[in-house]
């Protein structure tokens, strides 16, 4: 599973990238969405605002934990965690029980300078299992 995190915001951003970012679910800056693999065509396009990677399952079930939401924005219980966690990882977003988007804070001790760069240099881009990093940070 994959996990994309809206780093820039959306002024002067073309029309086809604002679509993208609107289907994934991506309305605003730090918003956090869980995607399939088989989305990675979505991201790659967005890739000057987002950053992406492989998310680790304790990270998936201490986001879930802590930034997840039931519809009416009510937090989750913590004995039904697990059973969120399962539907996160099987079902589509639809089935899921929780809001689709996580709303997580600015990570803490911040962003590089260099935040429009891509990875190696700055934050954009495709980061692999280096996500978790910076998910631990901003949960």
């Amino acid at each position: 599973m994959l996990v994309a995190i809206l780093v820039r915001g959306l002024i002067k951003v073309d029309t086809e990238v604002k679509d993208t970012l609107h289907m994934l679910r991506l309305n605003r800056k730090n918003h956090c969405v869980v995607v399939k693999k088989d989305q990675i065509g979505m991201l790659r396009k967005a890739r000057s605002l987002i950053t992406w990677g492989e998310i680790n399952d304790d990270v998936l079930k201490k986001m879930v934990a802590k930034r997840g939401r039931l519809v009416g924005n009510k937090k989750i219980d913590p004995s039904d965690v697990d059973k969120i966690l399962e539907n996160v990882k099987s079902k589509k977003s639809k089935e899921w029980g929780i809001k689709p988007v996580f709303r997580l804070s600015p990570p803490s001790k911040g962003f590089r300078k260099s935040i429009r760069y891509h990875y190696p240099k700055g934050e954009l881009g495709d980061r692999g299992e280096k996500i978790n990093e910076l998910l631990l940070r901003m949960i």
